[in-house]
């Protein structure tokens, strides 16, 4: 019996944007624990060029040529002999490695089904942003309501769940955004918001609870001092500085948890019933991944970046 085949975009090399290919390859087969997923949508992430380019080859190998993106939302299309939580027709979104094709093949683990509200966009973004904010927030920087976050970049694809997710839990947010951005991240909730442009973001938040940072570098060597003692800092791009953390008496935590599943199902209800949105910045078909990751490593988008990959 001849194979199914499926469009899909394949990288040979590590390079700039031009080194995708859209090309027609066998459609995977599901093993017992797999599932078989035909993606809808696609999540483009800074992690997906960052892998292109070459960058992170210690932390992220690839074999080529590989297929790109981490996160999508879809439907079962067929299952291992093994699952027993989907079945085909099922609606799911989740972790599916080489997520930038017509098909792709998950574990059981890695996928929740939809709530009947819930978008297939809206899902695309959640295991690519919302679930990022939950843990820098919760499972990482301990929020309670009442506490005083600082939170750099609002307006990115992780900030801006991050800003919502914080109000919701009763928290007073202190964001920094581009001038441009500033009115959208008052839009979500913040109740004070910094641009960072014309303003220097440790002359106005002092005596924070949480600072939450993804940006890096000079920006994570400036936060240190508007923590009050006992209070934590959250990287999302790189092992913070264990020294600085002494010196200021504060924590400093990278990536050590994640939110257990159970967690990931009341944010998906949040999603769900709209108590928490998620914004779009733009939807590019699967022929122009070049151009979806060109505007993602240009980092002047406002929200997640996604490839419509097939019809619902």
């Amino acid at each position: 019996m001849s194979k199914k085949s499926m469009q899909a975009v394949l990288v040979n090399e590590y390079g700039d944007p031009n080194v995708l290919k859209a090309v027609t390859i066998d459609r995977p087969q599901p093993q017992a624990d797999e599932v078989l997923v035909r993606i809808v949508y696609a999540t483009v992430i800074p992690l997906d060029f960052k892998i292109r380019k070459g960058w992170l080859q210690n932390v992220f190998p690839v074999t080529f040529p590989y297929i790109p993106g981490f996160y999508a939302s879809g439907v079962v299309e067929e299952v291992g002999h093994m699952i027993t939580e989907f079945k085909p027709g099922d609606r799911v979104f989740g972790g599916i490695k080489g997520a930038y094709a017509e098909y792709g093949v998950a574990k059981e683990q890695e996928l929740m089904a939809m709530p009947e509200s819930l978008t297939f966009e809206d899902a695309a973004t959640i295991k690519a942003g919302a679930e990022s904010a939950w843990k820098a927030l919760f499972t990482e920087g301990e929020l309670q309501s009442g506490q005083t976050l600082l939170l750099h970049a609002a307006a990115g694809g992780v900030g801006q769940f991050a800003v919502q997710l914080a109000k919701w839990k009763g928290a007073t947010v202190i964001a920094t955004a581009s001038s441009s951005n500033v009115d959208f991240v008052k839009s979500l909730g913040a109740d004070q918001v910094i641009d960072y442009t014309t303003t220097k973001f440790e002359d106005i938040a002092k005596d924070v609870d949480l600072v939450v940072d993804s940006v890096g570098g000079e920006t994570e060597s400036r936060s240190w001092t508007v923590l009050k003692k006992d209070g934590i800092l959250v990287s999302l791009t790189q092992d913070p500085s264990q020294e600085n953390a002494e010196k200021y008496g504060v924590t400093a935590k990278f990536n050590t948890k994640f939110p257990n599943r159970e967690d990931l199902q009341h944010l998906t209800r949040l999603i769900a019933e709209g108590m928490i949105k998620a914004e779009i910045d733009s939807i590019f078909p699967l022929s122009q991944a070049d151009q979806a990751l060109e505007k993602s490593e240009a980092r002047h988008g406002r929200g997640r970046i996604l490839l419509k990959i097939s019809p619902i």
